[in-house]
């Protein structure tokens, strides 16, 4: 199957922020599409690794509206919490996925570890897993991560997410503070997009 072939694609995921940065990997041939528009809910997520829980919400989508599905999972993993928030790291926001909760709830952990933390380099990374699932559609997947290390504050209004506290390695501002399309070119999530294009 190749990439010009599809011409209509669902994309399974409720954060817009995520939507708008699929859609943008995406060719502007592509009809896209997303569960905002179907106002479907997003599936329990039960996997045990970023990439189980991509491919529970490709497959259901795909059953629900009968379109080609690429969905995403990702997240934040602090070496100090052992891999923490990890596959929880949406959830660690309560009900309404609150980001500003969820790092709030991310210091209060580092703290709780080592009240010396902001002082230190706190490794961790993003990771991204993306799957595509669709009638008369091969399961296909990639998985990337960038490395980076934790801001001891919150700084920048640019992204989604955890994207205030996290410094990518080599820079000096998170990601929070860059301009879409510098950080478009070496996140995550752009590269588990070029992987997944190779298989296409």
């Amino acid at each position: 199957m190749k990439v010009k072939k599809i011409k209509d694609l669902l994309i399974g995921s409720n954060n817009p922020g995520k939507v708008r940065e699929i859609k943008r990997l995406l060719s502007k041939n592509i009809k896209v599409s997303s569960i905002i528009d179907y106002k479907l809910k997003s599936p329990v997520e039960n996997g045990k690794t970023f990439l189980q829980n991509s491919y529970i919400k490709s497959k259901y989508f795909s059953k629900k509206t009968g379109k080609i599905c690429l969905a995403d999972d990702s997240g934040l993993e602090i070496d100090i919490l052992h891999k923490k928030p990890g596959i929880y790291s949406a959830r660690w926001g309560g009900k309404k996925n609150n980001f500003n909760v969820a790092i709030e709830k991310v210091f209060k952990e580092l703290g709780k570890v080592d009240k010396n933390w902001k002082n230190k380099k706190i490794t961790a990374r993003f990771v991204c897993a993306l799957s595509v699932y669709g009638p008369k559609t091969r399961k296909i997947h990639a998985v990337a991560k960038i490395e980076g290390r934790i801001s001891n504050k919150k700084i920048g209004k640019n992204g989604f997410g955890y994207d205030p506290i996290f410094i990518p390695s080599g820079k000096k501002v998170t990601f929070g503070q860059m301009k879409f399309f510098k950080k478009f070119k070496m996140d995550h999530r752009a590269k588990a997009f070029k992987k997944l294009k190779k298989l296409l």
